[in-house]
């Protein structure tokens, strides 16, 4: 009976390389026989789940499934040994050849191993550090200097961790590569895993004489000070970066980075949305009344706007480019001014009587008051 690999690892033929590789990570870690013993049914079905990815896996093998299907491989001599280590698979033989490496990822030290530690050069850890800025830093850009404590790379061994003029060994027991395999013999068959080298923690090399500064770490912890240029615009939770000014790197790999993470403090009269800056302002009575040309406060300093008469209280006006600058350089938001109308709370005689006579006098004029519109609406 012909065997539909592509249907047996839930795929169409359309599926890429990394689709194939990810199915065969699913199914392979559920129906593996360690993590169902004793189950026949797992047991045969993860041997089709490794027939199938050997051959669409391989894109010579794929190519000829996709043209003639399991037919290329049944006549003229197919036999198991085309899947290498699984041909034994149930007699003692069993072993993950070519596979180690997606194994690898999938069990990680299920089998009493773990996972391979990358020997080759490595970006150092990336620092992460808060700046508080006022309203105005943060809105016009400034240079700030700041002091962060980090690794560098020892200045007496050059990183190595080794005295000056002593000799770094390679590793005896992993040769170099940082690594160990292990074989174990299980009731399913031969597995081979990797492990970290225990002699040399993975680093391949051993050094017998440490450096008397860093102690062999290669590395000193370090106090510096940093100066940085805020752009102007920035926002709250914003971050700037320094490219390489990290912690040092193992084995020749590049500096992580230094991210700067912006916080700003809150202004006395402004608020920020977005670009825009947001002001309420009070106003009295009288120039609310017969309209005024008032000073405003803007982060540029006082701007002059006339107010037209009879503004009432919650009237918002827009001051053009007097908001935050953009970040990009490319103009700036507005400010957004809403007025309310400042009541006096203590009068003299004489304003009182002024007021009950402007009172008085529009009520003459035929207009009725608040509280007279009040009267009427519920029949008093």
């Amino acid at each position: 009976m012909a065997k539909d690999y592509y249907a047996i690892l839930g795929l169409d033929k359309n599926a890429s390389d990394e689709d194939i590789k990810k199915a065969y990570r699913t199914l392979a870690k559920k129906y593996h026989p360690d993590l169902n013993p004793g189950n026949k049914e797992a047991e045969q079905k993860f041997k089709e789940i490794n027939e199938a990815y050997q051959i669409l896996s391989d894109p010579q093998k794929k190519a000829q499934y996709d043209q003639f299907g399991d037919a290329a491989f049944n006549q003229g001599g197919f036999n198991q040994g085309d899947f290498g280590g699984f041909g034994g698979f149930g007699q003692g033989g069993f072993d993950f050849g070519g596979f180690g490496d997606i194994f690898g990822d999938i069990f990680g030290d299920m089998f009493g191993g773990s996972a391979r530690r990358k020997t080759g050069p490595q970006k150092g850890n990336d620092i992460r550090v808060n700046l508080t800025l006022s309203f105005e830093e943060a809105a016009f850009g400034v240079e700030k200097e700041i002091e962060i404590e980090r690794y560098e790379k020892c200045d007496r061994c050059n990183g190595t961790g080794a005295n000056p003029g002593t000799k770094i060994e390679v590793c005896p027991e992993c040769h170099g590569t940082g690594e160990v395999r292990i074989t174990q013999n299980t009731p399913f068959g031969r597995i081979v895993n990797v492990r970290t080298c225990p002699r040399c923690h993975g680093e391949g090399r051993i050094v017998k004489d440490p450096c008397s500064k860093c102690h062999g770490s290669g590395k000193i912890r370090r106090l510096r000070k940093l100066k940085v240029n805020i752009p102007a615009g920035i926002d709250e939770g914003q971050m700037v970066s320094l490219r390489g000014e990290g912690e040092p790197g193992e084995r020749g790999g590049a500096n992580g980075d230094l991210f700067i993470v912006i916080s700003i403090k809150p202004h006395k009269i402004f608020k920020r949305d977005g670009f825009n800056v947001l002001l309420k302002m009070p106003i009295s009575f009288v120039d609310a009344a017969l309209g005024a040309e008032i000073e405003v406060p803007t982060l540029d300093g006082k701007a002059i706007y006339n107010i037209p008469p009879g503004t009432q209280t919650g009237t918002v006006f827009r001051l053009r480019n007097k908001g935050i600058p953009h970040i990009n350089g490319r103009g700036r938001g507005d400010e957004f001014v809403e007025v309310y109308i400042d009541v006096p709370k203590k009068l003299t005689e004489k304003q009182k009587e002024l007021l009950r006579e402007f009172d008085k006098l529009s009520n003459d004029s035929g207009g009725k008051s608040f509280f007279q519109k009040v009267k009427d609406a519920f029949g008093a």
